[in-house]
Formats: structure tokens, C-alpha cells, sequence
């Protein structure tokens, strides 16, 4: 097959659920050795368009369109093709990597076995055979110990040698079109670079199209050839992707582009609604410069700390009895008013940092003294007293709040429990008046949590938090399972919010370029010891630390 000829020719496809349409008129080639980015905010229709190509939606969907794969028997129309021969070309000719892959693995097979299965269905080999080329694929795939690794289950890989392990099974009978579906959105930033490195080179050595879909831009302009912009399920712009990142044509790229916090710092974000409604609100526009972010610093830290931590230690029980040393010998402050950002990549202790500091983990050494009160002397009464100043933001807004409570008794719950409003009726008043304040209505108080989408999820859980008028809120990936206008709306109101009530943030994240924008310093965790710490601005320019380093060459699209 030439170089010119299409794989994958997908004409005027239309996906409707239940009578409402979802995927509009979406049409692309793909030719081999090509990658397309699909990117567009949640609910866009990228995934969607994915599961169909794959044939996986539910029965309840009616796709429309021509989806006309070129495989190794010919062209084949796959849309309203029989499931048993649908089934003969996907894994085939036809393969995916989806987003998270612990769910895309069986927990109770061995990972190899799970591999073999596909090669033996698809390919008529035998279990010898099976075994031999996964042992080759999980060695292509830079799997350490492909012959031990075999035979381990999901639960003993990390999170980045499970998604190789999907690669690998997507990979397993030769494929032309390999459709990678946020595979790297759950992976930290080193582990992300590497999956990307990977998959960029096993397509050009296999010769591969791509489909590769992502919120993200930046992994976008790292991987992809071609750019397809969803919104609301139509494709609103289609281009090569250095022409979209130097010219963008609608105004929804625009906004896309511009609300990710880059090397300029804005005062606000704008987000795509501003961009679709034409005006920029006040503040998007005005930069905030390296010498006031320094006296801001400087102000900040002119007084007593407000936390203030020495010697913290934390380790937890392994195999055989032992123990595995999780944090070392931690010594930081954290000033009133401040944004302290904590980074580093999977296993370097940034969650157990945060749960220790409000012993929601017991540290096995140190002190953690707030308002010159060591935290770790006090009982369990009077630690839950002092709960209501420092609060936790979790990363997943859908398991932080209970389905079966409301939102409006979610956050009264959180005052009866530390006595705050007089009555049943002032605690709702106050409720209504917080949901009001992160952007959501009064109205919103007696529906539950399944009624909203991720970003309104979690401002009611900041809401939550703003109920117990804290001092000090930790903020653990609070935004990575939020897309990157939501994240924008979020990033604001934080900042909003922290200028309002004067909050101190502990700012946990994986995403560097978003540390930057809302922290004053930042502190690098390298296998639970302190690499580097630092102001923002000085710690991106001149790094210290060669972890801090790698971490910061590896943010996707700063090459």
C-alpha cells in the first residue's frame, strides 16, 4: 500500500442517542503513517466518534455515515456490518488504547495471558507461539523483564507500565489504525513523554495511521500531524497542526488555545465561553509581571509562617514485613496568603505530603505545627476541632460527594457537623449563597450530584470547603479530571477565592504549566526527598535540580 492511499475514510458521520444527536456530519481520512488529533472539550463528541469507528457504542445508538477501512482484504464498509464480521477486523485492522488501563485490563487474568488471548483469536496461533510474541511485543513496547512481567498481574504494575501493557494489546494482531483515546491523561508527566515517545515511534515503525484524541493541546502539537477541533459535536476546524497553533480560524480553537496557562501570566484566564461570546472579560488581558509576582512573594513571606513543617517522615507496610519509606525527613514552611505548588512524577509522595499534614495518614515522624500548635499532639477531639481550618480538595469530583445526599445537604451536613449557623434555615441560606458564589444557582441546593457535570461537581465540593471558612485547603490534583476550559473556570474562582477570604493553598499537581500560574513557590518531590523548592518564576528559568529539570523538558508542546 502507497503512502497516498487511505485507510480509513470516514464520510458524514452522525451518532444520535435515543433521537439526539451527539456526532454531526464528521468526515476525515487517514492515511498510513499519519496521526490526526481529535481534540475538543468534554462532551464535544470525540469519544463517541472513536466507539464508533470501533463499533462499541450501545444499542441505543444510531450511527449514520460511511466508516470505509482499507485492510489487508480490501475495503470494507464497517458501518452496519454484522457484529461477527465486525469482530474479525477489529483488534485486526482496527485497534484502540483507551484512557485508563485499569479498567481496560482484567484484574484477575495474568497480563501476558490477556495479550495472547487477542494474538490466538485473531492470528489461529498456539499457546506457545502466543507466548513467545508477547514476550517480543511487551520487549517493543519497553517493558523491563518481558519474560517476568508475563506472568504478573494489573495490580502489580505501575499506572505506566499498565497503559504499555494496553499498547501492547492494541498492538498484538498488527493493525493499520491504531485510535488512542486520552492515553495519557491519568500518567504523570515523565511517564506521559515516554508513552508519547513510544507510540510516536511504533507508528512510523509499523506504519500506522493514528487516531489520537485528547484535551489536551499540548500532547496534541507533541504527537499529531493533523488537528480536527470538536465542538458540540460537529467539527469546527480542521488543519496541520502547526498552521492551527499559529493561525487559529474559529473562535472555539482560540479559546482552547488560550485559557492553558502558558509562560505568560495573565491576570485571569479567559475560557472558550468568553471567546465564543466575543469578549474577553477584564483581567484576561493584563499580564501580571515577573517583579510584582516577586514583591508579592516577598510580602508574603515577610511574616510568621503559617504552617510550618520540620522533619516529616512517613513510611508504610510492604512485603515480608518490611517497611517502605514513602517521605524523608521533609522540612518547609508555608506562609499566610500563599500558594505553595507541590510537584513531582507518580510515587514521589505529593497525595501522602497532603494527607499527612492534616493526618488523614498518621506521619511516622516530625512535626507539623499549624498556628504554633503541633498537630500531632493533639487528641482525636481536638484534631477534628481543628479540621474546620484546614480542609482537602480530592482529585475525582464524582466520589467526593455522596449520590445519595443532595448538594444543598452535602455542605449543610459539613456545618451542622462543626456547629456553624444557628438553625436549619440559616445553614441553608448560607448554602445557597456559596453555591451562588462558585458559579452554580440557589435552584441547584436540592438536586443530587449525578444531575451535574465533572466541573459543577467540583465547585460544589469547593463550595463544601468554603462552608467551614477554612485557613488552609489542600488541593490534591483538584482539577485533572476536568477539561481545559472547566479548568480555567476552576483556576479563577480558586484564585477569587483565596483573595476573598485570604486562603492558603497547598496546590498539588502534575501539570507544571498550571502550578506556575497559581503558586508563589513551588516544591519538587523526588522519590519523597525535597529536590528543589523555590519561587515559580525562578524555578522554571533556572532550574536547580536535574529531576526538576526532566520534569519541566518533559511538558508536552515546550520543545
Amino acid at each position: 500500500m502507497s503512502d497516498t492511499g487511505t485507510i480509513l475514510s470516514v464520510k458524514g458521520l452522525h451518532v444520535a442517542f435515543d433521537g439526539q444527536p451527539v456526532v454531526k456530519d464528521v468526515s476525515f481520512d487517514l492515511r498510513p503513517g499519519l496521526c490526526i488529533g481529535l481534540v475538543g472539550a468534554s462532551g464535544s463528541g470525540k469519544s463517541v466518534t472513536s466507539l464508533a469507528l470501533m463499533g462499541l457504542l450501545p444499542g441505543n445508538a444510531i450511527v449514520k455515515g460511511s466508516i470505509r477501512l482499507t485492510g489487508d482484504d480490501g475495503p470494507v464498509e464497517l458501518n452496519g456490518l454484522h457484529p461477527d464480521q465486525l469482530r474479525r477486523h477489529r483488534g485486526r485492522d482496527l485497534a484502540m488504547v483507551f484512557q485508563e488501563p485499569m479498567t481496560a485490563l482484567d484484574p484477575v487474568y495474568r497480563v501476558g495471558d490477556q495479550v495472547a488471548e487477542a494474538m490466538r483469536e485473531h492470528l489461529g496461533i498456539g499457546r506457545r507461539e502466543a507466548r513467545k510474541r508477547v514476550v517480543e511485543l511487551f520487549h517493543e513496547v519497553r517493558l523491563p523483564d518481558p519474560e517476568a512481567l508475563y506472568d504478573r498481574y494489573p495490580h502489580q504494575l505501575s499506572g505506566g507500565q499498565k497503559q504499555r501493557v494496553v499498547i501492547a494489546l492494541a498492538l498484538s494482531c498488527g493493525p493499520k489504525v491504531l485510535i488512542c483515546d486520552e492515553p495519557t491523561t491519568a500518567l504523570d508527566v515523565l511517564v506521559q513523554r515516554d508513552v508519547l515517545i513510544l507510540l510516536k515511534d511504533l507508528q512510523r515503525t509499523r506504519h500506522m495511521g493514528m487516531l489520537f484524541i485528547t484535551h489536551d493541546l499540548g500532547v496534541v502539537r507533541e504527537v499529531a500531524d493533523e488537528v480536527l477541533v470538536m465542538h458540540r459535536g460537529k467539527v469546527v476546524e480542521q488543519a496541520p497542526v502547526e498552521r492551527l497553533f499559529s493561525d487559529p480560524q474559529h473562535p472555539y480553537t482560540r479559546g482552547l488555545l488560550a485559557c492553558r496557562p502558558g509562560r505568560t501570566q495573565p491576570r485571569k484566564l479567559p475560557t472558550v465561553d468568553d471567546f465564543l461570546r466575543g469578549e474577553l472579560p477584564p483581567g484576561t488581558q493584563e499580564l501580571v509581571s515577573d517583579e510584582s509576582r516577586r514583591q508579592h512573594l516577598e510580602k508574603l513571606m515577610a511574616g510568621p509562617p503559617l504552617l510550618r513543617v520540620k522533619g516529616l517522615a512517613k513510611d508504610f507496610p510492604a512485603a515480608g514485613g518490611a517497611r517502605k519509606p514513602v517521605l524523608h525527613d521533609l522540612t518547609f514552611e508555608v506562609f499566610p496568603g500563599e500558594s505553595l505548588g507541590i510537584v513531582g512524577g507518580s510515587g514521589s509522595g505529593k497525595t501522602t505530603l497532603g494527607r499527612s499534614i492534616l493526618r488523614l495518614v498518621e506521619p511516622g515522624a516530625g512535626e507539623v505545627v499549624y498556628r504554633g500548635t503541633d498537630l500531632r499532639q493533639l487528641d482525636d477531639r481536638g484534631m477534628r476541632a481543628m479540621r474546620r481550618e484546614l480542609q482537602l480538595i480530592f482529585q475525582d469530583p464524582y466520589s467526593s460527594l455522596n449520590p445519595r445526599l443532595t448538594v444543598g445537604g452535602a455542605i449543610t451536613e459539613a456545618m451542622a457537623v462543626h456547629g456553624i449557623g444557628s438553625h436549619a434555615r440559616e445553614r441553608r441560606e448560607r448554602a445557597m449563597a456559596l453555591l451562588d458564589r462558585v458559579g452554580l444557582e440557589a435552584a441547584h441546593f436540592d438536586r443530587f450530584p449525578h444531575q451535574f457535570s465533572g466541573g459543577q461537581r467540583q465547585r460544589i465540593v469547593i463550595a463544601r470547603t468554603l462552608a467551614l471558612e477554612p485557613r488552609l485547603i489542600v488541593c490534591d490534583e483538584s482539577i485533572a479530571a476536568l477539561d481545559v476550559s472547566v479548568q480555567a473556570q476552576v483556576l479563577n474562582l480558586l484564585n477569587d477565592l483565596k483573595e476573598e477570604h485570604g486562603l492558603t493553598y497547598l496546590f498539588i499537581s502534575h501539570d507544571l504549566n498550571v502550578v506556575r500560574y497559581m503558586c508563589d513557590r513551588i516544591l519538587v518531590l523526588e522519590q519523597g526527598h525535597i529536590a528543589e523548592l523555590g519561587p515559580s518564576d525562578d524555578l522554571y528559568e533556572h532550574p536547580q535540580a536535574e529531576y526538576t529539570r526532566r520534569l519541566l523538558s518533559a511538558v508536552p508542546g515546550t520543545a
